[in-house]
């Protein structure tokens, strides 16, 4: 039976320009309760974020996300 030892000495022979498929592979076998786990905690760093805002600049932020959006998303492009 491999440990983790034989592993990670396998590892460090890994070419530097193959390192980014060996993640993906081994990501692609973490349980999916792991991967919604890291995810959950990612979107959870950022809870409280505009709590420092007073409420009338947090409209402000709001109202300006929603102008720049409209101003992005609805206007007329001639291919």
């Amino acid at each position: 039976m491999l440990t983790l030892n034989t592993i990670l000495k396998e590892i460090n022979d890994v070419p530097v320009n193959r390192l980014e498929e060996l993640y993906q592979l081994v990501h692609s076998m973490t349980p999916k309760s792991k991967q919604t786990e890291a995810l959950r905690k990612k979107i959870l760093s950022f809870a409280g974020t505009f709590s420092d805002l007073s409420n009338e600049d947090y409209n402000d932020f709001l109202n300006q996300t929603k102008n720049s959006r409209t101003k992005l998303f609805d206007r007329n492009i001639d291919l």
